[in-house]
């Protein structure tokens, strides 16, 4: 439990595997997606996933370039493993929002 935790420690790391579960994205595309991150905390996240080989970059030598993000097998497994995680926080979304008096997020999807 302790080196999940460690890989997907911190706010956005979770957000950004989950992202990238569909399908490899660019930096834009990846950022976009994971609403309210910024450009320094993605790249940071992103450096810390590739170092701990969860996720993979890919750089493609053109012009424009064009760089590319995807999950390794390890990366799937984590992310499989995290969706009872996902399904709990769906459950219990609108009750915890209740209690501290926020307005629930929209649920997640697996397209979105």
């Amino acid at each position: 439990m302790d080196a999940a935790v460690d890989v997907i420690g911190g706010r956005w790391k979770a957000l950004i595997l989950w992202a990238l579960h569909a399908e490899p994205l660019r930096f834009g595309e990846l950022k976009r997606k994971v609403a309210g991150i910024s450009e320094k905390m993605l790249i940071q996240a992103l450096r810390e996933l590739e170092a701990d080989e969860v996720v993979h970059r890919e750089v493609f030598h053109e012009v424009p370039p064009k760089v590319e993000y995807s999950l390794t097998g390890l990366g799937q497994r984590l992310n499989t493993a995290l969706l009872p995680l996902g399904d709990w926080g769906e459950e219990n979304m609108a009750g915890i929002a209740k209690r501290r008096g926020v307005t629930p997020a929209p649920p997640h999807t697996a397209s979105a």
